[in-house]
């Protein structure tokens, strides 16, 4: 049992050697303006899988720089809050 749980965390998941997290974002902004692209204005798709395809390098480069990259991507959104204080004082408190 504890091997499992080292090696999840140590190997966070993959999409294609790239962190998963930021390898959808990127499919999933690109591939709908791919699709709106060739139906608008008839442009080839092969320039749009090019970018997809750089894109996905360049997130691999930043998985092997660091590849927890996922996961500070998510603790950054929960973390990335505004909290209003009750009393007034400089900064954010976090008291209620």
């Amino acid at each position: 049992m504890r091997d499992i749980i080292l090696k999840a965390v140590a190997n966070p998941p993959k999409l294609f050697w790239a962190p998963v997290l930021p390898a959808a974002l990127n499919a999933g902004v690109q591939v709908p303006f791919m699709f709106m692209a060739i139906g608008m204005w008839q442009i080839n798709p092969l320039i749009f899988i090019v970018s997809i395809v750089l894109g996905h390098m360049f997130i691999i480069g930043l998985g092997a720089k660091d590849p927890h990259l996922s996961g500070m991507l998510q603790a950054f959104g929960t973390t990335n809050l505004s909290s209003t204080n009750l009393y007034r004082e400089k900064g954010n408190k976090f008291e209620p």
